[in-house]
């Protein structure tokens, strides 16, 4: 793994607009320790540059570059800039670990964001409120609204998993069908869907028929398909990792056109061109999505600011490179939770790490944020006391080779009881 890259501070105003969607290369060599304090405020973002969370890596790595550059550009936190340091976390939980260590020893950081890989985070959060270091987690893991983490961790802007599908299950069950078969990744993230899809179908009078899971790392998935039951009325899906197209294609192959109802997790095809004659079968089916990768036709002005923050055309793919498309479904966390940050720090009047309790006091006192540029996918209600948001999700059907929205849900769907109350634990 390389040293960190530092994008932000001392760059210039010009170069930090310049920096549009595209990472700079050249690693920082001193941390904070090249200036004074109170001179910048520094942010580490371990990025899945590399393993199974790559795709996702990139594009985060672009829109947290896009998100700071306007955050810069408008006088950046307190009248101070931010600077942003990289660190490849490789998708791995050793090394997620290692990052957040390298971030509070080496660079010293005032807090640090952007994991997403629910075991990296599961490894990477303990670790983070041992070395008191605020921590904000880009993910989609419920452990955190479980009470497996500690006061220093947050989810300001990623509703979990378990949100998502308390809100959608119903649909899916008196909509689709109520026989279910599970595809998921075997891995933490793939078990918050599984226990979560279960309780939320069994609450409909449903039934999973079938629960499948799938090694992230597997690279043909013919040998798992034929354990779908022939009762299945739907297939729920939600696969990751460089293979995600294999699966669907193998997928299709295995059903033919005499297939039961399918509802995926976007996570599925993130980052894949639909327009490909081996996504066909997918036409009238249906995906979850945090935030629609299609303009749609009640496009908000605040999707079309980010759209051409991150020169992203209408289908989620980069200007005049169709095959380049976004994690549009994700991504939209890292934009968000660096404002989220923005506005923490500046309701403590942060000004450097002697003032990190005040931030995450501040953070703590937060109800939620109202859709606007700087939170594009929605409005958010956040939970001080378990540390998580809450917003809303969509349903949306694959229709003559576009996903268009069919059904969006209201946060009041995605809220559930705490099960932890983080600001009773001491910093």
């Amino acid at each position: 793994m390389g040293g960190g890259t530092k994008i932000g501070a001392g760059l210039g105003r010009r170069s930090v607009l310049a920096l549009g969607g595209a990472a700079l290369a050249a690693p920082l060599i001193g941390g904070r320790a090249l200036a004074g304090p109170g001179d910048a405020i520094r942010l580490g973002a371990p990025f899945h540059r590399t393993g199974i969370g790559a795709s996702y890596g990139r594009w985060y790595e672009r829109t947290a570059t896009a998100a700071l550059a306007r955050i810069n550009a408008a006088g950046g936190i307190n009248g101070l800039p931010v600077e942003m340091i990289v660190e490849d976390d490789g998708t791995d939980p050793k090394r997620g670990v290692e990052v957040i260590e390298k971030f509070a020893t080496d660079y010293k950081v005032d807090a640090v964001f952007g994991h997403l890989f629910s075991h990296v985070v599961a490894a990477s959060a303990p670790r983070a409120g041992e070395l008191k270091m605020p921590y904000f987690m880009c993910s989609e893991t419920h452990a955190l609204a479980a009470g497996r983490f500690n006061r220093y961790c947050f989810q300001p802007s990623m509703t979990d998993v378990k949100s998502q599908i308390r809100s959608m299950g119903p649909w899916i069950a008196n909509t689709l069908g109520r026989k279910v078969t599970l595809i998921y990744p075997d891995y933490a993230f793939g078990y918050d869907h599984r226990d979560n899809m279960t309780a939320a179908i069994e609450a409909q009078g449903g039934k999973i028929v079938a629960s499948i899971a799938i090694p992230p790392t597997e690279t043909s998935f013919t040998r798992y398909l034929p354990r779908i039951p022939f009762d299945t009325e739907v297939i729920y899906h939600v696969m990751v990792g460089p293979s995600v197209l294999t699966f669907v294609r193998e997928l299709g192959e295995h059903m033919g056109s005499h297939r039961p109802a399918i509802f995926g997790f976007i996570d599925s095809l993130e980052a894949v061109p639909l327009d490909q004659p081996q996504l066909d079968f997918l036409e009238g089916t249906y995906f979850w999505e945090g935030m629609p990768r299609y303009a749609q036709k009640d496009q908000t002005e605040f999707d079309k600011t980010y759209r051409t923050a991150l020169n992203l055309d209408d289908t989620g793919a980069t200007v005049g490179d169709a095959k380049d498309v976004a994690t549009y479904s994700h991504m939209f966390s890292v934009w968000e939770t660096l404002y989220a940050i923005k506005a923490a720090m500046e309701a403590a009047d942060y000004r450097g790490p002697a003032q990190k309790t005040d931030m995450l006091e501040a953070m703590e006192a937060t109800a939620g944020f109202a859709e606007s540029d700087a939170f594009p996918q929605g409005e958010k209600l956040f939970n001080g006391r378990t540390h998580q948001a809450f917003g809303h999700q969509n349903i949306s059907k694959m229709t003559a080779g576009r996903l268009e929205v069919v059904s969006r849900t209201t946060i009041e769907d995605t809220l559930y009881p705490d099960e932890v109350d983080y600001t009773k634990m001491s910093f």
